[in-house]
């Protein structure tokens, strides 16, 4: 048996869609901003550096 959705939840669910990208596009944003920056740029290669680096 199919259930019925009330009048006043129609499309609810492509509204939540809607809203989880809109924030993933946000943060996809932020980070860029972040990422851009000189001094994180520089943070992430010695961490990279130093995770590649083999010890003796």
């Amino acid at each position: 048996m199919k259930k019925l959705r009330s009048r006043s939840q129609r499309g609810a669910a492509t509204a939540e869609y809607a809203i989880a990208t809109m924030a993933a596009v946000g943060f996809a944003g932020l980070l860029v901003v972040i990422l851009r920056s000189d001094e994180v740029r520089g943070m992430l290669t010695d961490v990279i550096r130093h995770a590649l680096s083999i010890p003796g």
